[in-house]
């Protein structure tokens, strides 16, 4: 097993196949953008193949695909079977701004891809273009139409929660849920190098929960897993369910058990620790299996064991310096 200093075994990774994207959120994308990864320095499949390969060796037993978008790499697909097929590895999701669904769903479900997380933020077209700076509200929805009709279940959908942004649809996306039976997920806005986070927009899970009960009943379901980050509720009478990722205001560090992968080889052991150690240099100067994985154990090493006060440093250095669409999600 991987382990890091405080006796967590890490068994989730998360690997960005691309740091290119089809949108231009302004919570993920420095408004100046970012200078894309030049082609020789990003991953092959072969080489993502391999890593995974050892992480699985060492007791990874889930592979979340990301990126930027991961559907904007070509052969994605056929990286998707790679990956399924991969010994100990019994779970493949991935994350996708669904933009392109509409065109892979069924691929994707045939290659074994597990589940699908879509990125949606707002209901409404014009703050979908104000966002994202694209039109394209319908396409996703055309993507999400297309993923359930390829057979995927438990589809979720992920909305950053922005005070005076998109905090007045809550009930908006509780209906989605109901309606298509997804499982909507809020995810509290962290601040990453370049964006647009100031603290005034801002709202906590607990509020956003708050809000919800005064229409609502809302009856609390149990984790599918210890290091779910979400704690979920469903609304009685009602399908598909409501939850919060409360990664600013509710530290839950304590059960975390992800690893992350850039496009370009590097490995994260913390979205938000300034901190990581390059694979892709020694995997390309002739390192054996036996090497990487010793090399990833070491990484492992360096997962602090909480992240910093994002309420109180804000404006650290290390948040300036996080950018979401390098990281990888």
């Amino acid at each position: 097993m991987i382990t890091d200093l405080f006796g967590r075994a890490l068994d989730y990774l998360r690997v960005s196949v691309t740091d290119k994207c089809n949108l231009r959120c302004a919570y993920c994308l420095p408004a100046e953008g970012v200078p894309l990864v030049p082609h020789r320095d990003i991953l092959t499949f072969e080489e993502i193949e391999r890593l995974v390969g050892v992480f699985a060796s060492m007791g990874v037993r889930k592979v979340r695909v990301t990126g930027g978008e991961p559907l904007v790499r070509r052969g994605i697909v056929d990286l998707i079977g790679r990956i399924v097929r991969i010994p100990g590895i019994e779970s493949v999701p991935m994350t996708t701004n669904g933009l392109l669904l509409a065109q892979y769903a069924g691929f994707l479900k045939e290659a074994g891809l597990s589940r699908l997380n879509v990125s949606l933020d707002t209901l409404r077209a014009d703050r979908f273009a104000e966002i994202t700076g694209s039109a394209s509200l319908p396409g996703v929805f055309e993507g999400l139409a297309a993923a359930r009709d390829a057979g995927f279940k438990r589809i979720k959908i992920n909305a950053v929660l922005i005070r005076g942004f998109n905090d007045d649809e809550l009930f908006d996306f509780a209906d989605l849920a109901d309606e298509w039976d997804f499982d909507v997920r809020f995810i509290e806005y962290m601040p990453f190098a370049g964006t647009t986070w100031e603290r005034g927009k801002f709202m906590p899970a607990s509020e956003a929960v708050a809000r919800l009960r005064e229409k609502f009943a809302l009856d609390p379901m149990e984790k599918r897993s210890p290091s779910d980050p979400a704690y979920a509720f469903r609304i009685p009478g009602r399908k598909g369910s409501i939850g919060f990722i409360a990664s600013v205001s509710e530290s839950f560090c304590q059960s975390c058990t992800r690893l992350r992968l850039t496009a370009e080889g590097r490995l994260i052991p913390c979205l938000h620790a300034d901190v990581s150690l390059d694979l892709r240099g020694p995997m390309r100067g002739g390192a054996t299996d036996g090497d990487l994985a010793a090399l990833i154990q070491e990484g492992a090493r360096l997962k602090p064991k909480a992240h910093e006060d994002f309420l109180k440093n804000f404006s650290s250095e290390a948040a300036r310096r996080r950018k979401m669409i390098s990281i990888g999600g």
